[in-house]
């Protein structure tokens, strides 16, 4: 293929033919000059077969972070290559530069860097290394297309973990955590303690806490101290479908943006889960819509977290109703003690009222549920709206279904469910105080 030089170079000899006796044999002269040049320089030009192409550097990064992927471009021909290597990923991927350039001799090797930035969670993978190699008057060029081109470009992708806004709020909960341990040693024997140490009586001790059979043993006086329950199971349950897919505003740091109601779905999740896992719970994990598309059985460890983001970074809404029965079924079959089972989806008065109100009592029989949702502030600045016909219909659809969305809360609550309705930036917020204050009155 050739280059615009090409056409300069006729451009140039065109206005130079005017001048000479016989402008027709001129023109004729000059692109043959032109065209043998640039046949010569695609012949000269190094082959892009020789190059061998190999990827190292970062395989997972957070969303809003910054990524860098290494192409490693080797030449095993016999001459120089001059190229043009444009390494292409998908759009979300926020790949630049979108071209490098390099002049690479016999057995040299140069490593392209290219820089990520992803707009979106998940996998992003690498497309294709497209390859131009020039010749030395760069007039034309050497390019591989289509499946050669796809099967010299290696292999590569990068997963996008979840931003994880909510972290945020972590030393705030995590100092409440600590202080209802305290409160519930202070306090004594109560619901969702058990038994932790024996120490000896000092003044202040609650009496009904002396264990008499230790302090004859050891002729002193013992008493009992008690701490919060522990090994107890939280199982999080995330719907993928579709309502999932909904877009709510939500502030992340100063900027305001809209995300898929999906993502502060996770990011609750994860903040929960992680203030679980801390005070030593039973931490599992289920995203499900008409299949199971996540599940990991956490338990209480170090690596709970990074398992969980990595479970959670490839899921994506489901353009399709859940069944909310085979929800049940998979959390009856997966927990059989008493869990705190957090459902994460939406207060849609047709997806629950038909899915899930039929199979309520199913879950509530054997373990406590809260459900769990994200709203969006535009629906309440709707219900504001007056002035003219538009607004006035657009608020009286607000307000239906503000209304709808209270008689579903009713209905949850008259089945023990308790219901988190919350805005996407208070909302992981939210849950985590959920889950401490029923760990405070030991209803896990």
């Amino acid at each position: 293929m050739i280059t615009w030089r090409v056409a300069a170079l006729l451009a140039a000899g065109a206005a130079l033919v005017p001048a000479l006796p016989s402008p027709g044999v001129g023109v004729l002269v000059v692109s043959l000059v032109v065209l043998l040049a640039a046949a010569l320089d695609v012949a000269l030009a190094g082959a892009v077969g020789d190059l061998r192409l190999r990827r190292e550097g970062a395989s997972q990064v957070r969303l809003d972070d910054t990524a860098e992927v290494a192409l490693v471009v080797t030449n095993t021909g016999v001459r120089t290559v001059r190229a043009e290597i444009r390494d292409a990923w998908v759009p979300s991927a926020g790949a630049s530069p979108y071209a490098h350039h390099v002049d690479l001799d016999p057995d040299e090797s140069a490593r392209l860097v290219t820089t990520l930035h992803p707009t979106r969670r998940g996998d992003r993978p690498a497309v294709r290394v497209t390859i131009r190699s020039y010749g030395p008057l760069r007039l034309a060029y050497r390019q591989v297309t289509g499946r050669r081109a796809d099967a010299m470009t290696p292999a590569w992708r990068l997963r996008v973990l979840p931003r994880f806004a909510s972290r945020r709020f972590l030393p705030e909960k995590l100092a409440r955590l600590r202080i209802i341990d305290g409160m519930i040693v202070t306090r004594g024997r109560g619901q969702g303690t058990e038994f932790d140490t024996l120490r000896e009586y000092v003044i202040g001790d609650d009496v009904r806490s002396i264990d008499w059979r230790a302090s004859a043993r050891r002729s002193d006086v013992i008493v009992r101290t008690w701490r919060p329950e522990r090994d107890r199971r939280v199982l999080c349950v995330i719907d993928t479908g579709r309502t999932s897919a909904a877009r709510v505003a939500t502030v992340i740091g100063n900027a305001s943006l809209d995300e898929p109601r999906l993502d502060a779905a996770i990011d609750a999740a994860l903040l929960l889960a992680t203030l679980a896992n801390r005070a030593g719970d039973r931490v599992d994990l289920l995203a499900i819509d008409t299949a199971v598309r996540a599940a990991v059985e956490g338990g209480t460890s170090r690596n709970l977290l990074p398992r969980l983001v990595n479970a959670m970074a490839p899921l994506q809404p489901a353009l399709v109703e859940t069944d909310f029965g085979l929800v049940a079924g998979e959390v009856l079959r997966r927990e059989r003690k008493r869990a705190l089972v957090v459902l994460f989806t939406a207060l849609e008065a047709g997806a629950l009222g038909e899915g899930l109100l039929p199979v309520l009592t199913q879950l509530t029989a054997r373990h406590k549920v809260l459900l769990a949702a994200v709203h969006d502030p535009a629906v309440t600045e709707l219900a504001a709206r007056r002035g003219d016909a538009p607004g006035v219909y657009a608020a009286a659809a607000a307000h239906r279904t503000l209304a709808e969305r209270d008689r579903l809360q009713n209905a949850l609550r008259r089945h023990e469910v308790e219901v988190i309705d919350a805005p996407a930036d208070l909302f992981a917020s939210q849950v985590a105080d959920a889950y401490l204050a029923m760990k405070a009155a030991g209803r896990l």
